[in-house]
C-alpha cells in the first residue's frame, strides 16, 4: 500500500459500506500505528430497539487491524483475518469511538515469528466506548500472517 494515512483516510470515509452504516474514520497516524474511528446512530444504521446494530459496530473495527499490518509489514508478508469475536457490554443511542492501534514493538514481534516460516496468528484487543467513556462492546481480532516465499518459489 504506497497511499498516505490521510489519503487512506479520506478513501475508508467514501467506502459505500462504510456510508451505509455510519461509519467514520477520524484518524490515522502518520506512521499508521493507530486508528481513530467512529459511529453515531442514525436513523439507517440503528436496531430495532433504537441503540447501535450490532454489524454496524463490528464493521466499525472490522479491516484496520489487517490494513495497519499489510502496511507496516509490507508485501513480503501475507495478511488476512482469520476469526474475530465481538461482546456487547452495554447499548447506547450516543456516539461510539474505537482506538485500533498496534505499537512498533509489536509489529517487529509479529514480524520476527513470521520470519520462522511459519503461519501466526496474533490476537488484537479493541474496546468500543460511547461519549461518556463507558465501554460499549469488546472485540477480539485474530489475524493470520505469513512470511511469503522468495520470488521465483
Amino acid at each position: 500500500m504506497k497511499l498516505s494515512a490521510n489519503t487512506m483516510k479520506h478513501l475508508l470515509n467514501l467506502y459505500p459500506p462504510y456510508i451505509g452504516a455510519g461509519i467514520k474514520v477520524e484518524h490515522i497516524s502518520p506512521n499508521w500505528n493507530q486508528i481513530t474511528a467512529s459511529m453515531k446512530v442514525r436513523w439507517y444504521n440503528r436496531n430495532a430497539v433504537g441503540t447501535h446494530f450490532g454489524g454496524s459496530i463490528y464493521s466499525m473495527i472490522d479491516p484496520h487491524i489487517m490494513l495497519i499490518l499489510m502496511k507496516k509489514l509490507g508485501k513480503e508478508y501475507w495478511v488476512w483475518d482469520s476469526a474475530a469475536e465481538i461482546e456487547f457490554i452495554k447499548a447506547t443511542r450516543k456516539k461510539i469511538t474505537a482506538q485500533i492501534q498496534v505499537d512498533d514493538t509489536e509489529i517487529e514481534r509479529i514480524k520476527a515469528l513470521a520470519n520462522t516460516g511459519k503461519k501466526q496468528f496474533p490476537e488484537f484487543h479493541i474496546a468500543i466506548i460511547d461519549s461518556d467513556n463507558s465501554l460499549i462492546a469488546r472485540v477480539k481480532k485474530v489475524l493470520y500472517v505469513k512470511k511469503r516465499p522468495p520470488s521465483g518459489e
